[in-house]
């Protein structure tokens, strides 16, 4: 089987997300829908499955690369992570106080769109880097490929139907569009452009960030009104692959 246009056809499924999201009308309702707790359960899942065990092995490349302590590496490793969160963070934040203040102004309940638009292009450098990624990974088996790809065009329809609410209006137009490019763009790069091991780290350790907070924010606030029962049965699902997935490579 050829690698590369398994991962192009994974890079075309993340871009069809992005694109298509606001034709999933069963989502849009309000208590959340299910299927996006259960999608989210699939991500945090991952998070602790994938993401926080591969940081660790990250971090043993930073402490070959750099020379340093193996304490100070995994801080360092942790810290990239931090750093993704905190910028997704503010994003958020700046968006939520943006609509607040149209919403007091000109009874809009939409961001501005600079603010916007921001948020769409550190969106895009995300889903450009998880496309990446498809090329360069820690576990580069057919399972734990697989197992990526599903966490993640999960975690990407929940977290491109979060941006779409904020402005379907500017998502529907233009937004889903540069998303798409940015997914292409990114598998394309991970074809043309191998980084270091360090660098992998970086951006992993970054996207990491990113992820987890995204997951937070989708699922954890009162007003959101998730299920707990399809949240707790996509993260132990994914998490019996997970565990199946590494006692068949240790048999």
């Amino acid at each position: 089987m050829n690698i590369t246009l398994v991962t192009f056809a994974m890079a075309v499924a993340f871009s069809a997300v992005h694109i298509f999201v606001g034709q999933l009308r069963f989502l849009d309702r309000n208590p959340r829908s299910r299927w996006l707790s259960f999608a989210g359960g699939v991500a945090v899942g991952y998070v602790f499955l994938h993401i926080l065990p591969e940081l660790g092995a990250h971090a043993g490349t930073f402490e070959e690369a750099t020379g340093l302590d193996a304490q100070l590496a995994e801080g360092l490793v942790y810290t990239l992570s931090l750093v993704g969160l905190a910028l997704f963070y503010g994003l958020e934040r700046a968006l939520a106080l943006s609509r607040d203040e149209r919403m007091e102004r000109e009874g809009r309940d939409r961001p501005h769109h600079p603010v916007f638009w921001l948020h769409i292009g550190a969106s895009a450098l995300l889903v450009g880097l998880i496309a990446y990624l498809l090329n360069h990974r820690e576990d580069p088996s057919a399972a734990g490929l697989m197992l990526y790809f599903a966490a993640m065009v999960l975690h990407l329809v929940t977290a491109d139907f979060g941006t779409r609410a904020d402005h379907p209006e500017i998502y529907d137009a233009r937004g889903r569009w540069v998303l798409a490019a940015a997914t292409l763009g990114g598998w394309a790069l991970g074809l043309v452009v191998e980084l270091s091991e360090m660098a992998i780290g970086c951006i992993f350790a970054f996207v990491a960030g990113g992820i987890v907070l995204l997951v937070l924010k989708e699922e954890l606030p009162e007003d959101r009104k998730s299920f707990f029962l399809p949240f707790l049965g996509g993260a132990l699902l994914y998490a019996a692959l997970v565990l199946g997935e590494s006692w068949l490579a240790a048999g």
